[in-house]
């Protein structure tokens, strides 16, 4: 669905993408994370040719990018940053126009479209005020009605959730999985990790314009080969454990061992009460501050 070969963007002497090589495939669930700053949307404009390489090739649904970026956007729904809107007109009034100069949207339908958008998105009881009237949240909801008008095969999401509630987060993940079932390959950019985690099946992580990883989410949250023990007798845990306890907060003790059921019979077997006991995973928040330097929002200190 997107591939990218070598790309690199520079602004001057600022190297905002370097050498990146993205393969984003069909039925992916794909999440882009990074520090702010790092070059998540310069990247994702650049798919959408919005912004051009300096180098290297983006192909997407088997076109090259820009040159046949015409032939693929009707196939496409795309929500870059602030979604954008006429002020003075309401959501329905702008999503009819956004409709209308789009390709292959029939006139007739154009109302049932609109209408089934705005459901989609929880605004189906919206009013007629204008949009400078809408909540952040609104916009945001108001931008993904707009890239889901014609269907896409593909969607290209810039911070979906920002401004939404964790009630409004929660719907658009859900309305994101069920379009992914349906057939609708997703990649999107987010700071926000706990809903990357939660939603995508394939995570690339950006850090100074350079993918330093990209893989399936379960690999990257493989087994640690430590496990985490939950014990109210934690003093007689690590004493029988004798040196293989890493880390201790409280009654929760990081153990090096690879077999949780090995460890938990052992412990139980002398006695040691156990209330809980799991191999540890590494977090994708974890992944993330290993693998990446500190956000361009971190102020250097005087």
């Amino acid at each position: 669905m997107i591939t990218t070969s070598a790309l690199t963007k520079r602004f001057g002497s600022v190297v905002a993408i370097d050498g990146v090589d993205l393969e984003v495939r069909d039925g992916d669930r794909y999440g882009l994370v990074g520090p702010n700053g790092s070059g998540k949307t310069t990247l994702v404009r650049m798919l959408l040719g919005l912004v051009y390489a300096t180098s290297g090739k983006i192909e997407v649904l088997g076109r090259p990018v820009p040159k046949q970026v015409a032939e693929v956007l009707p196939d496409i729904g795309a929500l870059i940053e602030g979604p954008a809107a006429y002020p003075y007109l309401s959501g329905r009034s702008n999503l009819a126009l956004f409709d209308a100069a789009g390709r292959g949207g029939s006139r007739r339908t154009r109302r049932a479209r609109v209408e089934a958008a705005l459901e989609r998105v929880g605004l189906a009881g919206i009013d007629r005020r204008p949009v400078r009237a809408y909540s952040l949240g609104m916009r945001q909801r108001l931008g993904l009605a707009a890239a889901l008008l014609r269907s896409p095969r593909l969607l290209i999401l810039d911070e979906p959730s920002n401004g939404l509630d964790p009630r409004g987060i929660r719907e658009i993940r859900d309305l994101l999985v069920e379009l992914n079932e349906a057939g609708t390959t997703v990649f999107m950019s987010s700071h926000l990790l706990f809903e990357v985690e939660a939603l995508c099946t394939r995570v690339g992580v950006v850090d100074q314009g350079r993918l330093v990883v990209q893989d399936e989410l379960a690999a990257l949250r493989a087994p640690t080969g430590r496990v985490v023990v939950d014990t109210p007798d934690a003093e007689r845990a690590a004493a029988l454990l004798d040196g293989r306890v890493e880390e201790r907060t409280g009654q929760r003790l990081v153990v090096r061992e690879d077999d949780p059921a090995r460890l938990n019979a052992r412990l139980v077997a002398d006695g040691v009460r156990v209330a809980h006991v799991a191999a540890e995973h590494r977090s994708l928040e974890q992944l993330v501050l290993d693998l990446t330097s500190a956000s361009s929002d971190t102020a250097a200190a005087p």
